[in-house]
């Protein structure tokens, strides 16, 4: 693999960025991929979900979530080029500097393409499914084209990191009533704009976001690395999807200890 698809090299985060992700839970960063990365990727990607995906039932016979997106997990254990892109030392870094903290590690990547004509993606906050024992996580959001409103650019709600309201409900037909109405309520205003070329977003794991639906004929391709505090440790599930977590992604991690199991690697680590 060419050296330059590495994605090597510091990405020049502002300090007003880094307020802006504090306060509002997420930001959005231009020109973190070039134009050539994000096509290499695009097809190291793509063919890495063609290749994994079990889904074959029209959306008529799928639920809510699944007609929302195509969800392909740790692609990096299987295909060598993908792991470049999520073992990424610029976007690990972008994650540290964002949550200010000196070093990540690696929760788990997940692919989620929204076919044409697939369904919304629900209000929801990423960190009811994951075990966790702190608020320290975050996700890159990594559109692999340019991505409009109508093809179901992400959208987010500014502060509600902070909304404890709705925490309890995984993706679906219910956390998008519940959640919605708990955002207004609270006052919290929505976020949406389409992402150009390279762009990147990063969400906090309690962030509620959602998005709409694919209106287009091109499937929107879209890549997640999902970082955590280096020193994260595993919490007691509350949930069964926890539960499953636990056990597919801090393999042998025991409740308690820092999951540093051998697929959470630290990626970024600003004192070595």
């Amino acid at each position: 693999m060419s050296e330059s698809f590495e994605v090597n090299g510091k990405y020049p985060l502002a300090q007003k960025q880094v307020e802006f992700y504090q306060k509002n839970g997420f930001v959005k960063l231009k020109e973190v991929l070039s134009a050539a990365e994000v096509a290499f990727y695009n097809d190291a990607i793509t063919k890495a979900v063609q290749d994994l995906n079990k889904e074959t039932r029209p959306f008529e016979e799928r639920d809510t979530y699944a007609k929302a997106f195509l969800q392909i997990t740790n692609i990096w254990q299987k295909y060598e080029h993908v792991k470049d892109l999520i073992f990424s030392p610029r976007l690990a870094r972008i994650a540290a500097e964002l949550m200010e903290i000196p070093s990540v590690r690696l929760y788990h990547d997940q692919a989620l393409f929204k076919e044409a004509g697939g369904g919304f993606t629900p209000w929801h906050a990423d960190q009811y499914y994951w075990p966790l024992e702190t608020d320290r996580s975050i996700t890159a959001w990594i559109p692999l084209q340019e991505t409009s409103l109508k093809m179901g650019a992400l959208e987010f709600s500014a502060g509600s990191q902070n909304l404890l309201a709705g925490r309890d409900f995984a993706i679906g037909d219910d956390s998008e009533k519940v959640v919605n109405e708990a955002l207004k309520v609270a006052g919290y205003h929505s976020v949406v704009e389409p992402f150009d070329l390279g762009e990147v977003s990063f969400h906090a794991g309690w962030t509620f976001h959602r998005a709409s639906p694919n209106q287009t004929t091109e499937t929107r391709k879209v890549m997640c690395i999902i970082y955590m505090d280096a020193n994260m440790k595993l919490k007691k599930p509350v949930n069964g999807h926890q539960q499953l977590d636990w056990e597919g992604w801090c393999p042998g991690v025991q409740i308690g200890e820092v999951i540093n199991s051998p697929i959470n690697p630290i990626l970024f680590d600003e004192t070595v």
